[in-house]
């Protein structure tokens, strides 16, 4: 029987698995660690290979990957092509379902995680359901500030009380979850390592089931590291998110060393696994087995390389017999171990390739000219080289030989290196024009293959050094902002590679200034250092002044994400969104009549502006112009028929007009088009009390309470349809669990006090009910119920 043909990619690893020399120590502690039980005191949980590029940190990496694999253990390995938590859990669930081993609900979350992260801002912009108090807005500032994991947040959050922060955190999922859906949406936006994490802990949990061990790999970690260190550390030495399996390795490489103030406490459970260069034995040996045993070729290798690994495998590859092979020593390394491939076509191609940051076969097509029969065995034969990574379907050159490949290119021909980068920014800029087709000029940004393409040949144009270049890519900076943190991380780091790559200085302070802005405070410090710096024209800084206003609201800086509204619009009256970012700033404010003067501006330049037509109809119920809300709220239905919040927002609406027919048909079509939606629930819940059905509106207050547990406006409600139907005790955990959430809740303190007074509890009621006076001095029902707790009974 005949055997199966092997791929191109498992010949190359075997390959490069037959000729690997050195790092035996640190192969047999990682061989041996396999050996032994979870619970024996000489098993590690986490090995740490650090060391200077090109010590062949990613080859030692792939050999224990092999070696794991070999003990029958399931792998997954992340490099720096995940930008986030969720990307890197998003790798590991593809490679474990490669293996057969699918995490279905990790999976499910992920997709959830994507799509919701695209609606955030829709579902911010209508986040406080009517009835908050004021004191509960200043607690959802405090809040916003508190989720530390938000871009922008970290200098805020230093000043405001911890206490505020808590209860403010917890009003703040509240509301968004009011707005936004369950609980869960609003974590996996928010916080979204939070849900997604438990779910990837089960999933290991599942698949050491049925293998002996599970071993992931996180490479590259100087740029990981920032994103993946604090999660990594809480997974395997708290409890925050579950269990992690004990039958879990973990393996992380870097350039440094793990900070000790950080992992010190780990030190009896990890290995540290430090890479020098290779000693001359181990590089001797390699020659060796390459046939390289001359021994002025063997010095002259070990003169040029210093021992580095990678660049002892390159020229060792290249097998020279003779030392007239080694030519002039002042010949650059690049030239030295391109020297000894004979071919001249192959040493064009090694050149050639390295122009790009990254590698598949339409970019070897496009950097390489040669024949459609010749692409194949050529990209191949790249792919197997000693400094090409294999990264996914792609390949990558080590940055300590595309570097040098980089500087020789460029001295030899500068016009050469400018025509080169030319030729690839234009097909990088092709291939975006053709990801265009089908979508509009607002999606263009949405879409990932898009980005990636506009990314590539907006490096190539930095890298041509073409007029104009940097301040077109400061621009897209500002819209990869928009995108988010990790997008704009990337094109940070695009700049920071051109300055290097291209010797252009300015583009690699900008890379630099930006990286760092990034790390420190996010997209909102980013923005400033654009505006400040940037060169940007009006249209580009209206549109940076409009992001960062958006981030700045979702920090809870909204006095600050007003002003900066409100310079957006100066720049640029007719862009939409400066107005209608100034509206939602507004009535996070509680600013409402102006908010639906913004409102009125954006529509007059966008008269069709479904979620405007919403949020003006939203604001009018607000303020109690029912006939006019329900006129906007209903052109906003006839606009986007399947937005659940206009639905629900003219119930809302329908139900304070006493039209409580209308207003359950509206609740109820919003909850079809999201069953899951507690503040429509709650909604319907006060239509079941007008039509004096108190069962279903228990039952809906109870269904929303579920989805959202941490919502004060919700017990609140519960509390009071509790009361009503006597059932003082049960109503009393509600309303002492909506003043947790928000302690200065007017209306839970009024209601408290009548359900104590109702007990015989009158000097507690009094002192609920002095307090909610004191919060509402214009509240009669409160002053009611005081009156009577005084006279010692109920009304």
């Amino acid at each position: 029987m005949a055997q199966p043909r092997l791929s191109m990619q498992e010949l190359i690893r075997r390959r490069r698995r037959s000729g690997f020399v050195g790092r035996g120590p640190e192969r047999a502690a990682f061989r041996a660690n396999l050996d032994l039980a979870p619970d024996d005191e000489r098993h590690r949980f986490l090995f740490h290979v650090h060391g200077n590029a090109g010590v062949g940190k990613t080859f030692l990496v792939r050999e224990l990957e092999q070696i794991a694999r070999e003990r029958g253990a399931l792998t997954a390995y992340v490099d720096e092509s995940a930008g986030s938590v969720p990307e890197a859990l998003a790798s590991v669930s593809r490679q474990f379902a490669g293996q057969g081993h699918r995490f279905k609900e990790l999976d499910r979350l992920l997709a959830a995680h994507r799509m919701r992260r695209h609606e955030a801002e829709s579902a911010v912009a209508t986040l406080e359901p009517a009835g908050a108090s004021v004191g509960s807005r200043v607690l959802t500032q405090a809040g916003l500030a508190g989720l530390s994991l938000l871009p922008g947040v970290g200098a805020l959050a230093g000043t405001v009380d911890a206490e505020q922060v808590a209860q403010g955190a917890d009003r703040l999922r509240a509301n968004l979850g009011a707005r936004f859906g369950n609980h869960e949406d609003v974590q996996i936006v928010l916080s979204p390592e939070r849900v997604l994490t438990p779910a990837f802990l089960a999933g290991l949990a599942d698949a050491v089931a049925t293998a002996p061990w599970a071993v992931l790999f996180f490479d590259t970690y100087e740029r990981t590291g920032p994103f993946l260190d604090g999660w990594l550390h809480d997974v395997m030495t708290t409890d925050r998110y579950g269990v992690l399996p004990a039958e879990t390795v973990v393996v992380t490489a870097g350039q440094r060393p793990f900070a000790t103030a950080h992992w010190g406490a780990l030190a009896d459970f990890m290995s540290d696994l430090p890479l020098t260069p290779f000693t001359d034995a181990e590089a001797r040996r390699l020659l060796a087995d390459r046939g390289v045993v001359a021994e002025p070729v063997v010095e002259e290798v070990l003169r040029l390389t210093g021992g580095l690994p990678v660049l002892v495998s390159t020229l060792a590859g290249a097998r020279p017999a003779d030392p007239e092979d080694v030519g002039d020593p002042s010949a650059s390394a690049v030239e030295r171990f391109l020297k000894w491939e004979p071919d001249p076509v192959r040493r064009g191609v090694a050149l050639a390739c390295a122009l790009p940051r990254r590698l598949d076969a339409d970019v070897f097509r496009a950097v390489v000219e040669c024949g459609d029969d010749e692409v194949e065995p050529l990209y191949g034969w790249l792919r197997g080289l000693p400094f090409v990574d294999e990264r996914g379907a792609r390949a990558q050159y080590h940055d300590v030989v595309r570097a040098p490949m980089l500087r020789m290119l460029r001295r030899r021909s500068p016009r050469g290196w400018a025509q080169r980068q030319r030729v690839l920014a234009e097909t990088f800029g092709a291939w975006r024009a053709e990801a265009e087709s089908g979508l509009t000029a607002g999606d263009l940004w949405g879409d990932e293959r898009w980005r990636e393409l506009r990314l590539a040949e907006s490096y190539h144009q930095l890298c041509a050094q073409e007029r104009g270049a940097l301040p077109g890519v400061l621009r897209d900076v500002a819209r990869a902002c928009d995108v988010g943190a990790v997008e704009a991380r990337r094109w940070a780091l695009a700049l920071l590679d051109a300055g290097q790559d291209a010797d252009a200085p300015e583009a690699g302070r900008w890379g630099m200034d930006l990286t760092r802005a990034l790390a420190a405070e996010g997209t909102s410090d980013a923005l400033l250092l654009l505006l400040r710096w940037g060169g940007l024209d009006a249209p580009a800084r209206a549109h940076a002044h409009v992001v960062r206003g958006r981030e700045l609201r979702r920090g809870g800086g909204h006095e600050e994400a007003l002003a900066e509204f409100d310079r957006a619009v100066a720049l640029d009256p007719g862009l939409v969104p400066a107005h209608l970012g100034r509206a939602t700033a507004r009535g996070d404010l509680a600013d409402y009549e102006t908010a639906v003067t913004d409102l009125d501006r954006a529509l007059a330049l966008a008269p069709d502006h479904a979620l405007a037509h919403s949020l003006r109809g939203e604001y009018h119920r607000i303020l109690r112009h029912h006939d006019a809300a329900i006129r906007d709220l209903s052109e906003g239905i006839r606009l986007d028929p399947a937005g659940e919040f206009a639905w629900a927002s003219r119930g809302a609406a329908h139900e304070r007009r006493g039209d409580l027919q209308a207003a359950l048909a509206d609740l109820g079509h919003a909850l079809d088009l999201k069953p899951d939606y507690a503040w429509a629930l709650s909604r319907r819940a006060r239509v079941w009390r007008g039509l004096g059905d108190h069962a279903r509106q228990l039952a809906d207050l109870d269904r929303a309470l579920a989805l959202q547990p941490d919502w004060a406006w919700g017990r609140c409600e519960r509390g009071d349809a509790l009361r009503v139907a006597g059932r003082h005790q049960e109503a009393l955990a509600d309303y002492d669990r909506a003043l947790a959430l928000d302690p200065d809740y007017a209306s839970a303190y009024a209601s408290r006090g009548a359900s104590l007074s109702a007990l015989g509890r009158h000097e507690e009621a009094l002192a609920d009910l002095d307090r909610a006076l004191e919060l509402r001095p214009d509240y009669p029902w409160a002053r009611e119920q005081r009156a009577a707790a005084r006279a010692g009974r109920t009304p």
